[in-house]
């Protein structure tokens, strides 16, 4: 005998409210990530997070700045939706990602990046790459922020940058706080990341630090050539003539007479941008670029500087303008600036590297020498870092 239609209704029915139970035991819908999924797709999938923590570096890098903020790929993940996010910006028009841009090496093309309210940065925006791998710890040109930790939420409290300032009646920190809490894929990342939903500053600045930290550069054309031997000054297997030429008046240093003029060796750029991480010297003085961005004067405490990889991208090309006030757009130019120091009044911080015997250096450069360098300095230049997916936008 087959059941009776009534006790075909009556067996669904209770089939779909043991099934509607099943998924509402503890109050609604079972799916955690439903938010993310809805907002990022396959881009972000908490099961399958991408790998942030064990990357891989070459053996002859030693350098790491973490200090203990070690990177876990859930927290690097959320380090990169905060990184896009223009919901940070009090507007929602700018995020960290807006002046830090992937495609050139996290850096502007942009003389002063643009803010919030036609608002612009005070100095220009320095390129993010390999900022794990250096000795100097502080953060901006100027070196304000103790740590990076410290540095990456700064930005969001700017009043020009993105706002969140508390001034002039604009929103402050606790008001963004508070508008994140009520974004679901937050609520969500928050929990997945931590346990719990508590949006604070120190969380942020912990994720944001550690996807900044994750932004490596180690397939250059350099690295290939550093793998073949044992030390620096050797000549890379791989470099052309030019290329190993370039490289050894990167890392000699000069010979001056009385005058500070070069009768010998090479350019001394290793001594504050020291291979193989090319990072900046921590007892750096400025480099006489003194310059204010948006103003007269002039500001002699910019002594910070972002590596040296990636200065060019992969087209030979700078990757944006450079120094703080991106007065200089071209390889050479930089060069042509290192040629000769001019020793400007009130300028009392220029490193002493610079002005030797007491004065300007003129390094006294041909064109064949320029050339080098310059033909070293695009070695530098990494791959990967400008496509992969782990760094990119997830909000595209």
């Amino acid at each position: 005998m087959y059941p009776s239609p009534a006790t075909n209704r009556t067996f669904v029915s209770i089939l779909l409210i043991i099934i509607t139970l099943g998924c509402n035991k503890n109050g609604g819908d079972q799916d955690p990530y439903a938010a993310i999924q809805a907002t990022f797709g396959t881009r972000i999938d908490p099961n399958n997070l991408a790998n942030y923590a064990n990357q891989g570096k070459p053996a002859f890098i030693n350098k790491d700045n973490s200090a203990g903020n070690n990177i876990t790929n859930a927290k690097a993940t959320l380090g990169r939706v905060l990184f896009y996010d223009k919901q940070l910006s009090i507007d929602n028009t700018v995020a960290c990602g807006s002046c830090h841009i992937q495609q050139f090496a996290f850096g502007d093309t942009a003389i002063a990046s643009l803010g919030v309210q036609n608002g612009r940065t005070g100095r220009h925006s320095m390129r993010l790459i390999n900022a794990r791998f250096s000795n100097e710890i502080k953060f901006f040109w100027d070196e304000r922020a103790a740590t990076l930790e410290q540095q990456t939420t700064q930005p969001i409290l700017d009043h020009a940058e993105m706002g969140f300032s508390g001034q002039n009646g604009r929103p402050n920190l606790a008001d963004l706080l508070s508008k994140l809490s009520n974004i679901g894929y937050y609520k969500e990342l928050f929990q997945f990341v931590y346990g719990d939903q508590n949006i604070t500053e120190p969380r942020m600045q912990e994720c944001l630090s550690q996807f900044v930290r994750s932004i490596q550069s180690f397939d250059s054309k350099y690295d290939v050539g550093r793998a073949q031997v044992t030390q620096e000054q050797q000549g890379f297997p791989n470099f052309s003539q030019q290329e190993n030429m370039g490289k050894n008046l990167f890392l000699m240093p000069p010979q001056f007479n009385p005058n500070g003029v070069r009768m010998g060796g090479g350019l001394g750029c290793g001594g504050c941008h020291a291979a193989p991480e090319f990072d900046i010297d921590p007892n750096s003085g400025n480099n006489g670029i003194i310059g204010v961005l948006n103003g007269p004067g002039i500001d002699i405490n910019n002594t910070r500087s972002p590596s040296l990889r990636d200065l060019a991208g992969p087209t030979g090309q700078p990757n944006g303008p450079m120094m703080h006030t991106g007065n200089l757009r071209s390889l050479q130019a930089v060069i042509g600036h290192y040629g000769q120091i001019n020793l400007a009044p009130g300028n009392t911080r220029l490193d002493p590297r610079l002005r030797p015997n007491g004065v300007g250096q003129q390094l006294n450069l041909n064109q064949t020498e320029v050339d080098a360098v310059m033909a070293f300095l695009r070695a530098l230049t990494g791959n990967a870092v400008y496509t992969s997916e782990k760094w990119s936008n997830p909000f595209r």
